[in-house]
């Protein structure tokens, strides 16, 4: 049974940061890449960042890049999403995805499991 279980979320005030953690179960986790997506009350789900299955190649969403940083652990069956210089618009439920199709998918089709998802709040 595959799980994708997500931690880390919490209230934060502007400028603050926060590491978001996502443990998968299940699979051999080095053939899969990772997303992280969110989703604001009354918006659609976005994509912020995903990586490889390798870990060399990353990609952002214009809103958080330079502010963000995703990382893995494949040993561990680890992803990380570092988040800096939060900002309020950055308040939604964060979710952890992964997906066996190469490079790093930026729309939610393309994953295959997801987790329950992680409120992370910034308040100004």
């Amino acid at each position: 049974q595959v799980q994708v279980v997500e931690s880390g979320g919490g209230s934060v005030q502007a400028g603050g940061s926060l590491r978001l953690s996502c443990a998968a179960s299940g699979v051999t986790f080095g053939n899969y890449a990772c997303g992280w997506f969110r989703q604001a009350p009354g918006k659609e789900r976005e994509f912020v960042s995903a990586i490889n299955w390798g870990g060399g190649t990353t990609v952002y969403a214009d809103s958080v890049k330079g502010r963000f940083t995703i990382s893995r652990l494949n040993a561990n069956n680890m992803v990380y999403l570092q988040m800096n210089s939060l900002k309020p618009e950055d308040t939604a439920v964060y979710y952890c995805a992964i997906t066996r199709e190469l490079g790093v998918p930026r729309w939610p089709s393309a994953y295959d499991y997801w987790g329950q998802g992680t409120q992370v709040t910034v308040s100004s």
